[in-house]
């Protein structure tokens, strides 16, 4: 335990530092071996839980903690006291052992003093910092003002819904298999799994994906509910040329793939992120249909569009995120309140480009996994008030997708339709 919470603790620095939350843990732990599980458990649980217990270091250490590793290391440890089913005198015994190691010995009797403290006083230290939102919800101020000036009747819901553990979500391949077929070969195997939505699979309790039977054979992609109605939405029908800019990782290019025989082009910046979608298109058994890889710059299509207009075109946009921080707690804490007008600016910049790209009569999908207004409705009417020929399509959800207009919330436990918060406007071509 000891390894692993000084792992955990050297990742969430990193993420301080501006790291994406999975490369710090690849950066402190290139061995991916034996307690992988435990470090990656502590280091997005107490990301998760971040505001409430650094409010609670605050009590208990009186004064700041200059050191920003020690600070880290009780933090991690506060984690697991609070969150976690492991026995308290041995969390505070490696917490104890971690710091000296890792810090300096001198800091083992303060390390041992704030720990044991806070197990006798636990509730009233909470009682003292509950009017603290940041600590009562896990966010950051500029966050917590956001969203609840965006959402004045769920607001409080939604930022809750963040801090829940996602489920592991599957979309069923419907050109290896059925929804049917798959759920009897996790039955088969001892593996809890229930339908959910068009095409999805959750399993309960989530477990390592490559271990499941049919991943290997391309039975299905990991891919939230959210994101799976995306491609439906398009309304793609067969010989269709269909554009999927920003398309990396290529959940929804293989979805549209798996739907329809259309001629795709997906466009992608990063030659790694594009090396991904090659890699599902092989593990799905899609690499024999029409698609075309380019890496690309969108939002520049003089640089990589032969002329042809599409039919349809999907427009994942980059964005905060904000939408989807319980599977990356870590944007909470990397994010600024300065990058949503950032992100602001690179969306539009996006829709301006590739809008032309799109055929009359075609329609463009603009989504987004963000929860924040200005990414959103804001982007799309901007851009709709500046277009006379962008008319906004209705879209309709099913009854057990939770959503405003075209705004899906964030999911709370226990819901049928387990989402992700998403965005979707489709827009049509006069």
């Amino acid at each position: 335990m000891q390894r692993e919470q000084t792992l955990a603790a050297l990742a969430l620095m990193r993420v301080f530092d501006g790291a994406q939350l999975r490369d710090a843990l690849a950066a402190v732990d290139e061995r991916h071996g034996r307690g992988q599980s435990l470090v990656q458990e502590l280091a997005y649980g107490a990301l998760r839980h971040y505001g409430m217990l650094a409010a609670i270091v605050d009590v208990l250490a009186r004064k700041p903690i200059d050191d920003p590793l020690l600070r880290t290391l009780v933090i991690v440890a506060l984690y697991q006291l609070d969150h976690t089913r492991a026995p308290p005198f041995a969390v505070v015994d490696r917490a104890v052992a971690a710091a000296g190691d890792a810090v300096r010995p001198a800091v083992k009797a303060f390390v041992n003093a704030i720990l044991r403290r806070y197990l006798r006083e636990c509730d009233a230290i909470r009682r003292t910092i509950a009017s603290n939102e940041v600590a009562r919800y896990s966010y950051p101020q500029w966050w917590i003002d956001r969203v609840r000036a965006d959402y004045p009747r769920d607001w409080s819901t939604i930022l809750d819904a963040g801090n829940e553990r996602p489920p592991l979500t599957l979309r069923v391949n419907v050109r290896a298999t059925t929804r049917d077929a798959l759920l009897a070969r996790f039955a088969a195997a001892g593996v809890e799994a229930r339908g959910a939505g068009p095409a999805g699979v959750i399993v309960a309790p989530p477990r390592d994906v490559a271990d499941l039977p049919g991943f290997a054979d391309g039975q299905f992609s990991v891919q939230d509910l959210a994101a799976q109605l995306a491609a439906p939405l398009l309304d793609v029908a067969a010989g269709m040329r269909v554009l999927d800019a920003c398309a990396a990782p290529g959940g929804k290019t293989t979805h549209l793939l798996e739907l329809v025989e259309a001629e795709v082009v997906a466009v992608d910046s990063d030659a790694t992120r594009l090396a991904r979608i090659r890699e599902n298109l092989e593990r799905l058994r899609l690499a024999d249909r029409a698609i075309e890889l380019v890496r690309a710059d969108a939002g520049a299509p003089s640089t990589w569009w032969n002329g042809v207009a599409y039919d349809r075109v999907l427009l994942d946009v980059p964005c905060t995120a904000s939408g989807v921080v319980r599977r990356h707690p870590d944007g909470k804490w990397r994010h600024r309140a300065s990058d949503v007008a950032r992100f602001a600016r690179e969306q539009a910049r996006l829709l301006d480009a590739v809008w032309p790209l799109v055929a009359p009569g075609g329609k463009l999908l603009y989504a987004t996994c963000s929860v924040f207004d200005e990414e959103n409705n804001a982007r799309v009417d901007e851009f709709v008030a500046r277009r006379p020929e962008a008319l906004r399509e209705p879209i309709v959800f099913g009854a057990d997708v939770p959503h405003r207009d075209g705004q899906l919330l964030p999911s709370t436990p226990g819901a049928s339709h387990n989402q992700d918060g998403f965005f979707y406007a489709l827009l049509r071509k006069r």
